[in-house]
């Protein structure tokens, strides 16, 4: 057992040591006030506040843990042990910055809550985020620091005992359009085909005919491949379910297809299944309400797990309205523009919400890559795909963390635009689970 001292407790430091010594490091601990009790302490202790108690390992405190409200901090980024830190401290501390302030900093997604500029879905963009600007997004320094902090509290306190922990993989699918061509209905297959008359492809013409014909398969019905992937390497897999109203950006399958039915419940008996809230959901509640109920009814089960669709993400409103409907697990923590650690961390977290400096009960689980992203924002080509995406998987197994990754049914289709992706998914996979 660890004794952790500090000159005033609040919900912003019970959190944020929750994180460090119980979800990563996997260590209970005893939180107090009282420096006479951690005087007389003759086990692992640690404080953290302006100068040290006793003998015990000292980390020097800034003020961010000990404030309310949010405002603007003064962040000066300096290197460590071959590493970025910020909030730097006296040399007296065991290092020389906050690392429990700058945790706290990137996982709370502080920078979110200042005013900054939207991307044209509304979304908080990669290149305004201090660890893209300053060059460690792709790297869970969060987890990274904690280690640091392993190491000197096993240097000091040998018989302090640190559970093993294993690295792990979580594949992750969104469904945004379950089918190319079919349960489209007569009127959207109608205009498909007008659609491409007007662009004079004959081919899709032709491929969207054998199709409905039962002649061939829908190019977008990658889901035998799928299956066949998740049996043969045996890791966790979650799929995320489009069920919005038809729009401009949500193009999935109506609900009351019965096709599209029995696929979520095939679906649901080979891997976890969870909404995937549409894009007018994240301003309407009643939407979102609605979406949720209809995968609850397919399924006949409560729905718990989220993720948005195009990763639309507003703090703190997005996390509350999950919360209101009783969902537990959200994986929309990432980015559309780069790939890499959003919140600095390759670990589960609760989300901390700043405007009501509370802790909630909604655990993120931030994804490192997406394929959309490689292909489409940073423009890589299926030959140069995994040399991106290795780093961050030795990134994440250098720490113990959790990897996820996010593709989609229709970039595993091996054909036209995804040609080459189906392999980058599976060289992706096998390399993940090893």
């Amino acid at each position: 057992m660890l004794l952790l001292y500090t000159h005033k407790i609040t919900h912003r430091n019970k959190y944020i040591f929750n994180l460090v010594f119980k979800d990563i490091l996997g260590v209970d601990f005893t939180l107090i006030s009282d420096t006479e009790e951690f005087k007389l302490f003759n086990g692992a202790k640690l404080s953290y506040t302006n100068l040290p108690v006793c003998d015990e390992l000292f980390f020097s405190s800034r003020n961010l843990l000990f404030e309310t409200g949010i405002s603007e901090q003064n962040i000066s980024i300096f290197d460590h042990n071959s590493c970025k830190v910020f909030f730097a401290t006296g040399k007296i501390s065991a290092l020389p910055f906050d690392i429990f302030a700058a945790s706290f900093y990137l996982v709370s997604r502080y920078e979110e809550y200042l005013p900054h500029i939207r991307d044209e879905h509304d979304r908080f963009d990669a290149k305004d985020s201090i660890a893209f600007i300053n060059g460690f997004l792709q790297k869970p320094v969060v987890n990274i620091w904690t280690n640091w902090v392993k190491e000197l509290l096993q240097n000091k306190y040998p018989h302090l005992i640190f559970p093993e922990k294993k690295h792990e993989f979580v594949s992750t699918i969104d469904i945004d359009n379950a089918y190319a061509y079919r349960e489209k209905g007569f009127t959207r297959s109608i205009g498909g085909y007008l659609k491409s008359i007007s662009k004079f492809d004959f081919s899709e013409i032709a491929e969207r005919t054998k199709v409905l014909l039962r002649i061939q398969k829908d190019p977008y019905d990658t889901y035998d491949f799928q299956l066949e992937v998740l049996k043969k390497y045996k890791f966790r897999s979650i799929y995320f379910f489009l069920l919005g109203d038809y729009g401009v950006n949500d193009k999935n399958l109506p609900i009351e297809s019965k096709k599209f039915q029995s696929l979520i419940k095939m679906i649901g008996d080979y891997a976890y299944v969870g909404i995937h809230p549409s894009y007018g959901s994240n301003k309407s509640r009643e939407q979102l309400k609605k979406e949720v109920g209809r995968l609850s009814k397919v399924l006949h089960r409560d729905v718990t797990i989220s993720r948005q669709h195009f990763l639309k993400l507003t703090l703190p409103e997005t996390y509350r309205n999950l919360i209101d409907l009783d969902i537990t697990d959200d994986y929309t923590m990432g980015y559309a523009s780069q790939i890499g650690f959003r919140a600095s961390i390759c670990t589960p977290f609760n989300f901390y919400d700043l405007d009501m400096d509370i802790e909630t009960k909604l655990k993120i689980h931030p994804f490192a890559v997406m394929e959309g992203t490689l292909k489409y924002a940073m423009k890589v080509q299926p030959e140069e795909a995994f040399q991106k995406i290795k780093p961050l998987i030795d990134e994440t197994k250098a720490v113990n963390g959790v990897f996820i990754s996010l593709f989609h049914n229709d970039s595993l289709n091996n054909q036209k635009l995804w040609l080459g992706w189906r392999s980058v998914y599976e060289k992706m996979v096998e390399y993940a689970v090893k």
